[in-house]
């Protein structure tokens, strides 16, 4: 029936019209976005999960600057202990030379002392942004490990912490076992068999200390490829639960405008019917 009270077809029509343009702004919505889930009104569970996996992400960036800056740190140290084993190896043959007799012991300990002096500028310079592995005090506070972050770790709804790789200091600086500073003074053949023992302690103590720098710089390029890695999986998943299909969207975009353009024109029909009643007066 036909009323001209009530448009019941254009009441109709309107609601429909209302429910395809909402449609097709949310279906605009996801495809500029680029995303299903914009907002806790879209999905809350959704939203609140991809929120924590977006922190996730955001601490795992700040996790592998730390290793980088921590690789970095090693590397520098590594370089130095290396170039001071380096030289502890050609004050090691001056001291032979010593040893043999017949030598000038004068210059061999003016150029044992110039490799002493190389190597206490080697240590001293051997720092990156502020912290120098080859020293007693590694930072200028007293510290003598370098702790650097590596790692969260959280169960279930608990806390999360965060756990780091502790690298010790060399030492090169202070350490009764590379008293370079303190070595004998060559002036005989006997005084120069005593420097070569003295050297050759220096020698395997550098070595070793370099060897465990290596390894801590190696257990840090792991950790950062692993983070990297992780990093990778939670984008995904995180992609899997928020993101926009595009194909899908692009599909149902076409046939939300089809549907608004149908309604238009059946809010338009509905709209009209009334002034068919004016043909009966």
């Amino acid at each position: 029936m036909i009323s001209f009270q009530t448009n019941t077809g254009a009441l109709t029509a309107l609601q429909m019209l209302g429910g395809v343009s909402q449609d097709l702004a949310t279906t605009q919505t996801q495809i500029s976005t680029g995303q299903e889930v914009n907002g806790p009104q879209d999905n809350a569970a959704l939203w609140a999960l991809s929120e924590m996996q977006k922190a996730d992400l955001s601490t795992y960036d700040a996790l592998s600057d730390t290793l980088a800056l921590g690789e970095a740190t090693l590397s520098v140290a590594s370089v130095g202990a290396e170039f001071v084993s380096d030289t502890l190896i050609e004050m090691k043959q001056l001291a032979i030379l010593g040893a043999t007799g017949g030598a000038d012991f004068s210059k061999i300990e003016a150029q044992l002392s110039q490799k002493t002096d190389q190597i206490n500028s080697i240590i001293s310079s051997s720092q990156f942004n502020g912290v120098n592995l080859l020293k007693s005090d590694i930072n200028g506070a007293g510290e003598t490990t370098l702790s650097i972050s590596s790692a969260q770790s959280q169960t279930g709804s608990g806390p999360a912490s965060l756990s780091s790789i502790d690298v010790e200091s060399l030492d090169l600086e202070g350490s009764s076992s590379f008293d370079i500073n303190g070595r004998t003074t060559v002036t005989d053949v006997s005084s120069a068999q005593t420097a070569i023992g003295e050297i050759e302690g220096f020698l395997q103590y550098a070595v070793d200390g370099a060897a465990r720098l290596g390894a801590a710089a190696s257990r840090i390029g792991g950790q950062q490829e692993f983070l990297s890695k992780q990093a990778d999986a939670t984008k995904e998943g995180l992609s899997a639960l928020i993101d926009t299909n595009i194909e899908e969207a692009a599909v149902k975009l076409k046939a939300f405008q089809v549907q608004q353009q149908l309604s238009y024109n059946s809010l338009s029909i509905a709209n009209a019917a009334p002034q068919s009643l004016l043909g009966l007066y």
